[in-house]
């Protein structure tokens, strides 16, 4: 039997409908119960209470697995989901809200306010979208029921375990997405203990309520990925040849590599270089029957997709911020010209 054959079978086997008591009962989550429980001095039997009520998911695999045909990309289609109104006019509102909150992480990790903003309001919407899958029982399904990335799921379903642990709540509370993000950031529970930080200074790192701490906690990330304070994110790459074979250079991903002898071999101009000769990434922007979009990565396009590892939503972050920054600005100097509202006297005239 072939591993897609296995795989069919496996998902036949699983439960149409959610249920507890399914996970508790198998060898290979007994077996992940005492390695875990060893490696971090957690309770075994408290582990296997959490296992014994949590849901096996099977709607969490349809919704990570790849399409069996697979659409075609397109980046008009994908950039439209994130540059609407809901995200603009909600993300002016949130960047109001806690714009105290928003410069002091800005200050500090010298990421641009705008980028913070953006990747919360690409995720969540500001926390409006934050996922009702509880963690436990998606990361669950994901580690012993979806093999192809089980070994990642495996990690996560651990780490969420430890962060129960340090934050001294019932693992079974998390809520989050079909993939285990929890918050407004929409971190993995790996991410949480890795890069979450206090920002109102409260003693507790919570990103699921606090908008403070899901804010520092974005800034905090992107800064130990390392973020260039104050450098650029993405330039228009100038082709002499809209023809010619770019796919080499494609292929070599979003890590900066490519430097200007190279680029201008493959008929590549990039007329704002700066003189201390930076890496650049060719990234393309597929639409279908329309021309292709070429930009040049560097250094903090690269970090931005460590967020999320995709071309397109580093991308669309970008433009999000950039759409925020332009009508903050334009808001601000309309207020700035307005004329002076005249006060009323409050005398009513005689007739």
């Amino acid at each position: 039997m072939n591993f897609r054959s296995l795989f069919c079978l496996t998902l036949l086997c699983l439960p149409l409908t959610a249920h507890a008591g399914y996970f508790d009962q198998r060898e290979d989550v007994r077996s992940f119960i005492a390695e875990i429980s060893a490696r971090n001095q957690l309770d075994a039997n408290t582990l296997v209470a959490a296992f014994a009520d949590a849901e096996v998911q099977p709607r969490v695999i349809d919704y990570i697995k790849p399409p069996s045909q697979p659409g075609v990309r397109s980046w008009k289609r994908y950039r439209a989901r994130f540059l609407d109104a809901p995200r603009i006019s909600g993300g002016l509102k949130f960047w109001q809200t806690y714009q105290t909150t928003v410069d002091e992480a800005a200050k500090k990790t010298g990421v641009p306010a705008e980028i913070i903003v953006a990747i919360i309001g690409v995720e969540t919407i500001y926390g409006r979208n934050t996922g009702n899958f509880q963690a436990l029982s998606a990361l669950a399904t994901l580690a012993f029921d979806y093999p192809p990335r089980a070994e990642l799921f495996r990690r996560e379903l651990e780490a969420l375990f430890l962060l129960a642990r340090d934050q001294d709540e019932p693992v079974g509370n998390y809520l989050g997405s079909y993939a285990g993000a929890i918050g407004l950031p929409q971190f993995l529970p790996s991410s949480i203990r890795s890069f979450a930080v206090d920002g109102d200074g409260d003693g507790r790192v919570d990103l699921r309520g606090n908008p403070r701490d899901a804010i520092h906690s974005v800034a905090n990330f992107l800064a130990l990925h390392g973020w260039q304070r104050g450098a650029e994110i993405v330039r228009p790459a100038v082709l002499a040849e809209p023809t010619a074979n770019l796919q080499p250079l494609l292929e070599l991903g979003l890590l900066p590599s490519l430097d200007g002898a190279l680029l201008a071999a493959y008929g590549i101009s990039d007329p704002q270089a700066g003189p201390d000769k930076e890496l650049v990434a060719l990234i393309d922007f597929v639409t279908p029957g329309e021309p292709t979009q070429y930009q040049l990565g560097l250094q903090n396009f690269y970090v931005i997709s460590r967020y999320n590892r995709s071309s397109f939503y580093a991308m669309s972050v970008v433009e999000l911020a950039r759409a925020l920054r332009l009508e903050r600005a334009a808001r601000s100097e309309l207020l700035a010209t307005a004329p002076p509202v005249r006060k009323q006297s409050g005398k009513r005239s005689r007739r």
